[in-house]
């Protein structure tokens, strides 16, 4: 395709500018980043963690666990945390398989 053909064709209607990646789906946003980054943290005590949660992201436990579980299945989040997102995985797939 050449450059005048490139030009003429017409922008998508959806705003995505004609890439294939979806917007929500284009990267990971800082909330995501944050979320890896306090999974791949060592905690002293069993509470530690939770309130790390409410505090530095303002996420319920629940919440917080169910955005790490989405996150795992993303390769945005495995192309920025292979060790930490692999590790999870594999935590996740025994969990799964010992039920």
């Amino acid at each position: 395709m050449g450059a005048d053909e490139e030009a003429a064709r017409p922008e998508p209607e959806d705003g995505s500018g004609g890439s294939d990646v979806p917007p929500a789906r284009a990267g990971l946003d800082a909330r995501d980043r944050a979320v890896l980054a306090l999974e791949g943290r060592s905690w002293r005590t069993a509470g530690a963690k939770e309130r790390a949660v409410r505090e530095e992201l303002g996420l319920s436990s629940a919440r917080y666990y169910q955005l790490l579980n989405g996150l795992l299945d993303r390769p945005e989040a495995l192309a920025h945390a292979p060790v930490l997102v692999n590790r999870l995985r594999r935590v996740r797939e025994a969990r799964r398989a010992a039920r």
